[in-house]
């Protein structure tokens, strides 16, 4: 017998809640209502399963257990969860648990119905080939594509924890597209018709970084002749995405945990505290542990930032999305440069795949775009093959005769090193802060590196 309603089962503890909720939804679906677990439990041995489970949260009571007896009788069940509290710890659990939306209260029955909506599809059901692959414009220059496992699995955590508003901490190397992801979790917010705006944290010298991030009175310092705001009043109702938070200094780690903590900070020069509300999203690509314990991060602020953490996989832990990745790269360098898309031949796809990328994705995007500026192949797969006999500044690796082979290995092993430090260099388009990062050198030996190898950006064009 076909079902005419879907079948939805609510837990909810407050009667007053429950009572709304089978008023707003009682006319399109069925529902069964519950206020203790253990009703709630014995519902679902029952072998009419339901099509639908949604699941109150309340702060202090731990949903751990109630949600891993559920999977585990139930492993394919949708549940929605509906919470009154930004709990970090449980969203975080909560998230990783599976659930397929999260609606923050207070809330209004559309919320409810749109959730339902989304989520009704049963999860048996295996995603077409229009899922698995994905993308998804964020503004006129950038998408979120994705295509592997991992990555959708990325995609739905990233969309559940926007509707959190909770701060965020995306990990992962240089490259990988942090911002990307910073930018499709906005869109996917309740801010996502403010402003978003993205401050490079190693970018900005650190005198200037205070003034960038939370403006100046008139007269605060020489040169401020009348007053600016900064980032986060610019900002407010939006999102500020803080990029390489690991190189903030330790003062303004101390006013941004401020900032997080109750929403007010100073302008340089004011003693009045400003009111903003913003959400953070900051990332990084440095060992946060180690920092911690290096005492060149406050332990404080990581736990503040991190609400929610999304890690990014490097490219070569997912080579199946290299040619959706090349292919939407053509199209978007086609676009900016006025030239219809090149195909990729087989051997050049392969060559693509097998690379081990080290930049990630703004490596291959580069090397995309010279494959359509050049319209080369040879050259391509030239500079993708491993380096052997060769330096990246292409000096022979033979020695001079009678050299003998100390000569021979310090030569090696130079070249080896100029062709790492040229392939990093590379991979962050020459952003030579982010590769003394990725190199974990200081900044200054990498400049020394870079003359002592006579290395530029046309070495590997």
């Amino acid at each position: 017998m076909t079902k005419s309603r879907p079948q939805v089962l609510i837990l909810e503890p407050d009667l007053a809640v429950l009572d709304y909720l089978r008023l707003t939804l009682g006319d399109r679906y069925a529902l069964s209502l519950f206020s203790e677990e253990k009703s709630l439990l014995d519902r679902l041995e029952q072998k009419d399963v339901p099509d639908m489970l949604l699941l109150a949260l309340h702060p202090g009571n731990d949903p751990l257990p109630l949600l891993t007896e559920i999977r585990a009788g139930h492993p394919n069940l949708p549940i929605v969860v509906l919470s009154c509290s930004a709990e970090l710890r449980d969203l975080e659990m909560v998230i990783r648990s599976g659930v397929r939306a999260i609606v923050m209260k207070p809330f209004v029955g559309t919320d409810i119905e749109e959730a339902i909506e989304e989520n009704l599809r049963s999860g048996e059901e295996k995603p077409d080939a229009a899922e698995l692959l994905r993308e998804i414009p964020l503004n006129e220059t950038h998408s979120f594509v994705r295509s592997s496992k991992r990555m959708r699995d990325l995609e739905s955590q990233a969309s559940l924890v926007a509707r959190a508003d909770i701060p965020i901490l995306i990990l992962g190397e240089s490259g990988t597209g942090k911002e990307i992801l910073a930018l499709y979790t906005h869109k996917m917010s309740s801010r996502s018709q403010n402003t978003f705006l993205k401050v490079n944290c190693a970018a900005v010298p650190a005198d200037l970084l205070e003034s960038e991030l939370f403006g100046y009175e008139q007269g605060a310092f020489t040169g401020a002749v009348k007053t600016k705001p900064g980032k986060f009043e610019i900002c407010t109702g939006g999102t500020i995405f803080l990029d390489e938070i690991g190189e903030m200094p330790a003062i303004l780690q101390a006013k941004l945990l401020q900032v997080l903590q109750d929403g007010t900070f100073s302008r340089l020069g004011s003693r009045s505290p400003m009111k903003v509300d913003v959400r953070v999203i900051a990332a990084t690509n440095i060992n946060m542990k180690e920092a911690m314990a290096n005492k060149t991060f406050r332990e404080d602020l990581y736990y503040r930032l991190n609400g929610f953490t999304l890690n990014i996989p490097p490219l070569r832990e997912r080579r199946d999305e290299i040619p959706v990745l090349a292919e939407y790269f053509i199209r978007k360098g086609a676009r900016r440069y006025g030239r219809d898309p090149l195909p990729f031949s087989q051997k050049l796809m392969d060559a693509l795949t097998s690379h081990n990328w080290p930049g990630n994705l703004r490596e291959l995007e580069n090397v995309v775009n010279r494959y359509l500026v050049l319209g080369d192949e040879r050259a391509i797969l030239d500079e993708l093959a491993p380096v052997s006999g060769q330096t990246a500044t292409g000096s022979n690796l033979e020695p001079a005769n009678g050299a003998g082979l100390k000569a021979l290995v310090k030569n090696l092993k130079g070249g080896a090193e100029a062709a790492a430090i040229a392939q990093v260099l590379e991979g962050t388009g020459w952003n030579r802060k982010a590769a003394a990062n990725d190199l974990q050198i200081s900044y200054k030996a990498l400049l020394y590196k870079i003359k002592q190898y006579d290395l530029s950006p046309q070495d590997r064009a």
